[in-house]
């Protein structure tokens, strides 16, 4: 939810759609709501509702929509222009859903995407603090978490994944998986992506030991060998683009390998709805080697997959 022209359809688009953020510039304001049927994982549907923002739309939700809108909420995601100049109205309404899906959904998570990052003209987290303390000063006693987000970059698939994260029954089981195969074949880092959003579904725990750790006096060449704290939304919006481009080209992608002299990375499919990125810094392991151990997991991860429901 969220006021008229604060992005909503067009990352819903992104995300869901896999159109790129060139091509959002072509969509009008949602009129009503949209209702959409999205399948995660095989099993797992995620009912996602697309609510105008114009304020008749707002009003009506508010009052003679609101059991219909607000009743068996799992996560309301509220989405904030942090350009908008009409800052009162938009709390104004900020509030009033807060407090219609505190009442109706109780236990609703509650997500605030502070949006239109790429429009700030200044220092972005020095404007993106100061709207998150304003939201956090005004909004009552309910848990919120805020991102700030933009089409243009890999924020917006940060946010996403830790919203859909939420809604995975047994995400702690991929994770606790994941770490133990990256222990067995001494990998850095895995991850574990939805196949068609390529969402980040699960990571397993980082090593630190498995990370080479660059000697005081290396060159700042070397720093490369560190952890990114971007690195899953990053890899996400790479993906998703190449994915795009293979489209465009009437190729179907598959899988993905690199070398570099600092780590190997291989990309492939997981399940039949995910996909796995392999990440080894050690030189010594093959990629052939990787892949095998993919291939040796693949039928315990469609068995914990078949659980999410």
């Amino acid at each position: 939810m969220g006021k008229s022209g604060s992005g909503k359809t067009s990352m819903r688009s992104v995300i869901f759609s896999n159109n790129p953020a060139s091509l959002t510039s072509r969509f009008g304001a949602t009129i009503d709501f949209e209702q959409n049927h999205v399948r995660f994982l095989g099993d797992l549907i995620l009912n996602l509702w697309d609510c105008g923002g114009q304020n008749a739309f707002m009003d009506s939700y508010l009052t003679t929509q609101r059991s219909t809108i607000f009743k068996d909420v799992g996560v309301l995601i509220y989405v904030l222009d942090v350009e908008s100049r009409e800052t009162e109205k938009d709390i104004h309404y900020y509030n009033e859903v807060l407090a219609a899906v505190a009442k109706e959904s109780e236990g609703a998570g509650v997500f605030v995407l502070v949006h239109k990052m790429d429009l700030v003209r200044g220092n972005r987290e020095v404007a993106f603090d100061r709207k998150k303390r304003e939201l956090l000063e005004r909004t009552k006693d309910i848990p919120i978490t805020i991102f700030g987000t933009s089409i243009y970059d890999e924020s917006l698939y940060k946010a996403w994944s830790r919203i859909v994260h939420t809604l995975i029954p047994n995400a702690a089981a991929f994770s606790k998986h994941l770490t133990t195969f990256a222990n067995a074949c001494s990998a850095s880092e895995v991850i574990m992506f939805e196949r068609t959003t390529f969402l980040v579904v699960a990571t397993s725990k980082v090593q630190s030991s498995a990370v080479p750790v660059p000697p005081p006096a290396a060159e700042p060449s070397d720093l490369s060998l560190t952890m990114d704290d971007k690195r899953y939304e990053r890899t996400s919006e790479i993906i998703k683009e190449f994915k795009y481009s293979c489209s465009r080209l009437r190729e179907e992608f598959h899988s993905l390998e690199l070398e570099l002299p600092e780590f190997t990375a291989v990309l492939d499919e997981l399940t039949k709805n995910t996909y796995i990125l392999v990440v080894v810094h050690d030189p010594t392991i093959e990629t052939a080697a990787i892949q095998m151990n993919i291939r040796l997991i693949r039928d315990k991860f469609e068995e914990l997959q078949a659980d999410t429901s």
